[in-house]
């Protein structure tokens, strides 16, 4: 009787799945800015590094001065009861991606919390998240609207541009279906272009895609 010899089929991991996560801590308080090390990393898959620059997700508990909270590329998981309008907005500058209650952060919770982060889940209590869209309303009244900007950044005629632009219109084809002059156009594209650090109008049109801007 025959043997079939088979080899032994191992799981498929995505790159993004090895890739350990490079996370950075960020306390006033001394006590609890070695308690969250500790548990941090004694998580698996985790990475502490003391630069938040070279992080993936920076871990940050609220404090009196919300704006003391390192800038930098790394997604942040915040760490506090209730944070006030300032504190959220702060936050959201400095990339906010979830929130966690003090009384909930155990170290289970931060490091799942790390893991959504990380894979660009958000996660807000429903309280926070309505105290964040209304102040992002009144930004948009208040401030944007006054100065023919939208949320995405853009003004709606460079939305429009764009657009037209992505459909394959040329400068004087977007020009008489705008009502504007060649220069105009070419004005707002080169403004794009600048203002993004793009290219060319092929890159600023993969970009706006991308971005969902259009």
């Amino acid at each position: 009787m025959s043997t079939i010899m088979t080899t032994p089929v191992r799981p498929v991991v995505r790159a993004d799945e090895r890739r350990e996560i490079r996370v950075a801590v960020h306390a006033g308080d001394p006590l609890v800015l070695a308690g969250l090390r500790s548990a941090l990393g004694a998580g698996p898959g985790i990475t502490l590094r003391d630069d938040p620059a070279t992080a993936d997700v920076l871990v940050a508990v609220a404090g009196n001065e919300p704006h003391r909270i390192p800038a930098g590329p790394a997604r942040l998981v915040l760490v506090a009861d209730k944070p006030n309008q300032a504190e959220l907005w702060a936050a959201v500058e400095r990339g906010l991606a979830v929130v966690v209650a003090r009384s909930e952060a155990t170290p289970g919770r931060l490091l799942r919390a790390v893991a959504d982060a990380h894979a660009g889940r958000g996660d807000l209590p429903a309280d926070q998240l309505g105290s964040l869209l209304r102040g992002i309303s009144r930004l948009h009244k208040e401030v944007l609207e006054p100065r023919e900007l939208t949320l995405s950044g853009l003004s709606p005629r460079e939305t429009e541009v764009l657009r037209l632009l992505a459909e394959g219109f040329d400068t004087g084809e977007i020009a008489r279906r705008v009502a504007y002059s060649d220069r105009t156009v070419k004005n707002i594209l080169h403004g794009l272009l600048s203002r993004f650090g793009l290219r060319n109008r092929t890159h600023v049109v993969a970009y706006a895609l991308r971005e969902g801007l259009i």
